[in-house]
């Protein structure tokens, strides 16, 4: 049992949640330093499920929350032990924690309070990297990793999903380092067209091409390509393509941002101004991507300006 001085820090640190005890701690001129170990011994081996026998104990080091401003790390001493079974293949094995997955870094709930901070209170990686005094690459690593978990977990991510959203994003201005420097972001306008609340974001793809898309599409199941009415997108004509190839019953329709943009370049255009010809090549801008032949079943293309109008509801 842990003593009087153990439960009052356990509470004020919250260990208690991460299933450990603190045995002592200590500062240095960056760091909160906390000695801890499980609350309960577990000497079940994980492959047999025989009771092991106490071998020694290793120190395990994560981060954790920071305490009063401070970046924290965990010494979480962790014991091993021999497998009694002669015939299980497993021979030695250390206690695991339920506060983190095996070989991770950090606690999974400093793992969570890096998405929040990111997702609510829009702190950017470098801020969190000196909060956490680790580096810019692992909080980003992290918060990705966990990221597609969240989203990719739930079985219903894409379901319902009738009107998709495609556009490309640069998010990178950086040149050199061999990785692309757009983005395929794809989002799920059906919410906004019913009314029942804002677009979802599906997925942001590395890259910005026909073969990007059409990989994309082409890895979803069957029933969501069927389910897929109305594709809006830019004029980009690699979009397309992929969604005529892997979608050829969807209506592809474009944004109202490209529509104005269009619009609005063609309107500032003044011939007298341009007798070569020369600055309107340079202005021009894509061919807007042009609706299929009229449907036998809607010939006067009514269904198709209103599946336009309600896609572009969902644009900015």
């Amino acid at each position: 049992m842990p003593d009087s001085t153990s439960l009052i820090a356990d509470t004020i640190i919250r260990t208690v949640e991460l299933g450990l005890t603190i045995t002592g701690a200590g500062i240095d001129e960056r760091h909160t330093w906390i000695t801890c170990r499980p609350v309960e011994q577990d000497a079940s081996c994980p492959a047999c499920g025989d009771e092991g026998r106490l071998r020694d104990h290793r120190i395990r080091e994560l981060v954790d929350l920071p305490v009063v401003g401070h970046p924290t790390r965990l010494r979480i001493r962790l014991p091993r032990f021999t497998c009694t079974n002669t015939a299980c293949a497993t021979k030695i094995f250390q206690q695991q924690l339920v506060c983190a997955k095996p070989k991770a870094k950090l606690t999974d709930r400093c793992t969570r309070w890096i998405l929040q901070r990111l997702a609510i209170d829009r702190m950017s990686v470098a801020a969190i990297s000196k909060s956490l005094d680790i580096g810019w690459d692992l909080v980003n690593q992290v918060a990705l990793e966990q990221a597609r978990e969240l989203i990719y977990a739930d079985p219903t991510h894409l379901a319902g999903v009738r009107v998709l959203g495609v556009d490309e994003h640069k998010w990178k201005h950086r040149r050199g380092d061999g990785t692309p420097g757009f983005v395929t972001v794809i989002v799920d306008l059906t919410p906004n067209v019913d009314g029942t609340g804002p677009a979802r974001l599906l997925d942001m793809v590395p890259g910005r091409s026909a073969e990007v898309l059409r990989r994309w599409l082409a890895a979803r199941e069957k029933s969501f390509r069927d389910r897929v009415k109305v594709v809006s997108m830019d004029g980009f004509a690699g979009y397309h393509t992929a969604t005529t190839e892997q979608l050829p019953k969807a209506r592809k329709v474009m944004d109202p941002f490209h529509v104005v943009h269009l619009a609005v370049d063609q309107a500032d255009y003044d011939p007298a101004a341009d007798p070569t010809g020369h600055l309107r090549a340079s202005r021009q801008v894509r061919r807007p991507v042009v609706r299929g032949a009229a449907d036998p079943a809607n010939p006067d293309g009514t269904a198709d300006r209103q599946a336009e109008g309600e896609a572009g509801r969902g644009v900015r």
